[in-house]
């Protein structure tokens, strides 16, 4: 789903991450941001966004709740590997 927030919002930095990393959440969040909810916690998600993930709760008050962030794994791209063989000899 996109999860998009309009109007003034508060983030609490419970982690005290660097201004700039709250500063990307809040744009992301402002501009629509890919977003999972965790299916063992009621108003937790996932947000993907760009090359981070941020975790986040959205408090009963409408206070975002800014709980970690780490960087997205990269996808495995499929190469074709060249496997070299011994050269064949007859021998007779």
């Amino acid at each position: 789903m996109i999860l998009k927030l309009n109007g003034s919002f508060r983030i609490d930095n419970l982690r005290r991450y660097p201004s700039e990393t709250v500063e990307a959440l809040r744009d992301a969040l402002e501009a629509g941001v890919i977003a999972a909810a965790d299916p063992h916690r009621k108003d937790f998600y996932d947000l993907e966004a760009g090359d981070n993930i941020f975790y986040i709760h959205f408090s009963p008050t409408g206070t975002v709740l800014f709980l970690a962030c780490w960087r997205k794994m990269p996808s495995r791209q499929h190469t074709p590997c060249a496997v070299s063989f011994p050269e064949a000899r007859a021998h007779c």
